[in-house]
């Protein structure tokens, strides 16, 4: 049995560094060009180099996203671009585009070519072919169902390396590839711009046939009739590994660290159970716990099973019950003092989460909350302060301080 690789979404470095940090086997994310999340962090040349040297030292690898359909004007610098990237040590590029790979192989023949979901790549046939002209690794199509999987890699070569996204947000045009946002608003989402017009309230209403009504569910405030629902597979993993898929796939480089660093521990913690001993695996409810904190929407298992109902008609607003408050910069063992990064408001008092990249997560309190000069204090208000709390038990750097919204 083949171990799948765990893919993360890295949205700055920050996040890349979490992702490492909390189980990723390698993470995806974009450079300063050509890439589908315009709107993400992105990363600079330096941060760029920073996070491979990161990934590397630790053993694991680096994908950068390439995978815009690109106008003319886009190619321009094109080629140094991607001598930039492998000459600091991209691991792999994602691309979608055939004249982005015809470039590739002629300026960076020896740089990994990925090719993205969003060639909407959903039969054997269509995977060979990319895999005969250069491309490593296939991101399937979400649309895919377990059986199709199966079938793929039966008909591929063990080469042609198979990716699938398992968990995240789901686009309700095929592949991605849609044009409402292009019409709607003037932003290309297919070049990396996406205004997520497919989120807005909708009523259903047929100009030249009045009185003609489709039948759609609805509240007071419209309707939702495009708005898809979170892809969640960890239910599945035994039959996502069985199928013989590569890598599995986190989608949201624009979600939060609080996100990367659930989803990925969730992940990781059931792969390998798995693939330690398939035969007494099970099923363990503190997964969905884990991705029940941060920020989604309700979940589907979209068309690996053809589940009748992907769509979400209620709201298109996201599901928030925890917020993270804290990362641990560090931990004296002597005097049990924590010191701490503040990401939300937090009091002295408040009971928190610790999220830990291995093993149980642990619950603690906020005590004896000071500032770095040892003034007491009553909360941490302000963004990304440094305070101190007394804390009996262990606590290490990159440690994440989760809250629920609920307690107050």
């Amino acid at each position: 049995m083949n171990k799948p690789e765990l893919l993360a979404p890295a949205g700055n470095l920050e996040k890349l560094k979490t992702a490492i940090n909390f189980g990723a086997d390698a993470v995806y994310l974009g450079g300063s060009k050509l890439n589908l999340r315009a709107f993400a962090d992105n990363f600079t040349a330096e941060e760029l180099k920073e996070g491979i040297e990161f990934a590397h030292s630790r053993g694991k690898k680096v994908y950068v996203t390439v995978n815009i359909f690109p106008h003319n004007e886009d190619l321009v610098g094109l080629e140094d671009y991607l001598r930039e990237l492998y000459d600091i040590g991209a691991d792999a590029i994602l691309v979608a585009d055939p004249g982005i790979i015809m470039t590739a192989k002629e300026i960076v023949p020896n740089l990994e070519l990925h090719l993205s979901t969003q060639a909407n790549t959903v039969n054997y046939k269509s995977a060979l072919f990319w895999h005969n002209i250069g491309v490593k690794r296939v991101v399937m199509a979400r649309e895919m169902s377990m059986e199709d999987f199966k079938k793929l890699r039966e008909k591929l070569p063990e080469s042609c390396e198979i990716e699938a996204f398992v968990h995240g947000s789901m686009c309700m045009a095929y592949s991605g590839r849609c044009m409402l946002s292009n019409y709607l608003t003037g932003r290309d989402s297919n070049r990396g711009v996406c205004a997520q017009p497919c989120r807005y309230k909708c009523h259903l209403v047929e100009e030249k046939r009045p009185g003609e009504y489709h039948e759609i569910t609805e509240d007071i405030n419209g309707a939702y009739i495009l708005n898809s629902k979170d892809l969640c597979m960890i239910e599945h993993i035994p039959e996502l590994i069985n199928a013989g898929i590569n890598s599995l796939k986190i989608e949201g480089r624009m979600k939060s660290t609080f996100y990367v660093a659930s989803v990925v521990k969730a992940y990781r913690e059931a792969i390998d159970k798995y693939i330690e001993d398939p035969e007494s695996y099970s099923f363990e409810s503190k997964w969905m716990d884990y991705l029940l904190k941060p920020s989604h929407r309700h979940y589907t298992t979209g068309f690996y099973f053809d589940e009748e109902i992907r769509q979400h008609y209620e709201s298109s607003a996201y599901i928030r019950d925890y917020d993270i408050v804290g990362i641990i910069k560090s931990y004296d063992k002597e005097s049990h003092i924590a010191t701490i990064e503040q990401r939300n408001k937090v009091y002295n008092g408040d009971t928190v989460e610790v999220l830990v990249p291995k093993g149980e997560n642990k619950i603690i309190r906020l005590q004896d909350m000071k500032k770095e000069n040892g003034q007491a204090i009553d909360s941490a208000p302000s963004a990304q302060m440094i305070f101190t709390i007394q804390c009996q038990e262990e606590l290490k750097a990159d440690d994440m301080l989760i809250k629920s919204k609920k307690d107050k």
